[in-house]
């Protein structure tokens, strides 16, 4: 039986994305935080409920559309929403988007894509 234990997001900026993901996700760094230093950072669940979400400063383009991105589910969509574009994500408009859809494309500040989806529809 396999389980997934991280998605690795590639970076160029450790730090920002760090500060962005943890704040976003409500994760904190696992184990000591070693910096930048060696350029990869895992970050886990506070709660320790759901797989750690890796970072790896690793150059890399940004490809439209993204061939894999995250599914945030929340039950307050326009409150999150808010709050992660408080944070430095961006509103991505996508042109073939249905009008009753139950999620909102996001990126976060280096352009990684990923979409908040509305529980409570």
């Amino acid at each position: 039986m396999l389980t997934i234990g991280s998605i690795v997001i590639r970076v160029d900026d450790l730090e920002r994305q760090k500060a962005f993901w943890t704040a976003a996700l409500d994760y904190v760094p696992r184990g000591e935080d070693r910096g930048d230093d060696d350029g990869f950072a895992l970050l886990r669940p506070r709660t320790g409920n759901g797989p750690n979400v890796s970072l790896d400063r690793v150059r890399s383009e940004v490809h439209v559309p993204p061939r894999i991105h995250l599914d945030l589910y929340t039950e307050d969509q326009a409150g999150e929403v808010r709050r992660l574009i408080g944070l430095g994500a961006t509103e991505v408009h996508w042109d073939k988007r249905p009008p009753d859809a139950d999620y909102i494309i996001l990126a976060d500040p280096e352009g990684n894509r990923f979409c908040v989806i509305d529980l409570t529809r």
